[in-house]
């Protein structure tokens, strides 16, 4: 069951940022780091979102809005009846690995918020840190706060986002030959 609360969270959060992708954000899923894999970028025109997602299952002896809240101290997630700092640590590491690697493979430092993706929970933010906590409807609002742009030169993150992700090679041509 962990394995498809697991899933479902991709799909859930895969959806919402795709949402996005109307309103000018770029969207890319499962990207392949170094030894492990990004669950989600979304490049804005103000900086890059690298997403953990999380699918957590709720006690089905709990009831109501309690049972499905996780409170966000800034520091570590405190679900119902237990508390974790992982995926916090987790989406700081993958957020400053993708900010090093295309700082290589563009040539310019770039602006990387982590983020961590709880789908089916309510989150209740009581302090602020280095990583934002949301729900998965509450995605949709990384795109409201307005935000200086990028530097123009920061252009060519999508083009080595997309050379890392586009790894399959059609096996035919348009033409109908192989």
């Amino acid at each position: 069951s962990n394995l498809r609360a697991g899933y479902d969270a991709e799909l859930a959060v895969g959806q919402e940022l795709d949402a996005l992708m109307r309103r000018g954000a770029v969207v890319f899923h499962d990207f392949p780091a170094d030894g492990f894999n990004i669950d989600h970028v979304v490049i804005t025109s103000a900086c890059v979102y690298v997403i953990e997602t999380k699918g957590y299952t709720k006690l089905t002896r709990l009831k109501g809005r309690e049972a499905a809240t996780v409170v966000f101290d800034g520091v570590r997630l405190k679900f119902p009846t237990w508390t974790t700092d992982e995926p916090i640590l987790q989406a700081e590491r993958q957020a400053k690995w993708f900010a090093d690697w295309v700082k290589r493979a563009s040539g310019h430092p770039v602006p990387v918020r982590p983020v961590v993706a709880l789908p089916g929970w309510f989150v209740h933010e009581q302090g602020t840190g280095p990583v934002s906590v949301y729900s998965g409807r509450q995605l949709g609002s990384l795109l409201d706060t307005p935000k200086p742009e990028l530097d123009p030169r920061t252009g060519s993150i999508t083009y080595q986002v997309e050379q890392r992700c586009r790894t399959v090679v059609p096996t035919y041509r348009r033409d109908g030959s192989e």
